[in-house]
């Protein structure tokens, strides 16, 4: 009775713990008791993401607020789920579509504890909202081509959540294993949706060398992943989804959001390869920040992916 109360009032709870948060969140960064003391040698230098640090509320105030964005896409999808019957896991409230509008929301938060402390543990927030995030759709993908239940799927998102959060933590960014659990996710997504999209007993051998086309559009090609195996060896991760897929999937997807939703994140990322301190384009002062636009994208492309997920249609 207590999760069924929890589920119909989530875009209720969300929007209640959003305004908590960011009425705490000015609080204590307006009495500067979360900024970083460390931070305070390069008050007045550009950050790594181009804008200037600041000694005010905000330590990069345009990079902070703009995940904003990430909020209020988060909020959307949930007030959207809160207003339907299900017709789907991504329709309606349940534990699936829920998770993931949350995940959106907590986006927001996780990166503004990064850009507006300059710390280590906001780093570590920031990381970790972003994987909470990410592995959502391969491990569905996975959900849906398997016998799992959905007891399982949160199961084990619960699993990975809790040992790259406590790994992150302990190790860093590579957590401890030279392992991006965030950029590796990306390329088990697609090759997820791949085999989701052409699934057959031997597309799913064949399905792991689509990760090598994802890491040549970041501009990884295979000689370099060969030649420097030990620093690439979590390609092995790629065939993870053909070993998961162990059934043909019993619905069927339409794509135009799916590469809606790609065109705004690779939009997103090219203009946030532009927002760095060495780039030509950077403008430390300017209000316009290309991080922060890469923020306002891919919360845009997250609102995609959902509808994209939402076209899911049983096969008859």
């Amino acid at each position: 009775m207590n999760k069924y109360i929890s589920i119909n009032n989530s875009f209720n709870i969300a929007l209640t713990i959003s305004i908590l948060f960011m009425i705490i969140f000015y609080i204590l960064s307006y009495f500067q008791l979360i900024q970083s003391i460390e931070s305070a040698a390069i008050i007045g230098e550009a950050s790594r993401w181009c804008e200037r640090v600041g000694d005010g509320i905000f330590r990069e105030p345009i990079n902070t607020l703009s995940n904003l964005g990430f909020m209020l896409a988060g909020l959307f999808i949930l007030y959207k789920l809160s207003n339907e019957t299900q017709f789907n896991n991504f329709s309606g409230l349940n534990s699936i579509s829920v998770l993931y509008g949350s995940c959106v929301i907590w986006l927001g938060p996780g990166s503004m504890l990064m850009h507006g402390t300059n710390t280590e543990w906001g780093g570590w927030a920031d990381n970790l909202s972003m994987v909470m995030y990410i592995i959502i759709p391969w491990l569905y993908n996975c959900y849906k081509m398997s016998n799992w239940t959905q007891s399982k799927l949160i199961k084990i998102y619960v699993l990975i959540v809790f040992i790259y959060a406590l790994t992150r933590g302990l190790f860093g960014y590579g957590m401890g294993i030279g392992l991006d659990l965030f950029g590796v996710s990306i390329g088990l997504w697609v090759i997820s949706e791949f085999l989701f999209k052409f699934w057959s007993p031997r597309m799913r051998f064949y399905s792991g060398f689509v990760g090598f086309v994802v890491l040549m559009m970041f501009g990884i090609f295979p000689q370099e992943v060969f030649n420097n195996f030990s620093d690439y060896w979590w390609i092995i991760f790629f065939w993870i989804p053909g070993l998961l897929a162990t059934k043909k999937p019993d619905s069927v997807r339409t794509y135009r959001f799916y590469f809606l939703g790609m065109i705004a994140y690779l939009s997103a990322f090219a203009i946030w390869l532009t927002g760095v301190p060495d780039s030509e384009s950077c403008n430390p002062d300017s209000l316009i920040q290309a991080h922060g636009i890469w923020h306002l994208l891919t919360a845009l492309a997250t609102i995609l992916f959902f509808y994209h997920y939402r076209s899911e249609k049983l096969i008859n």
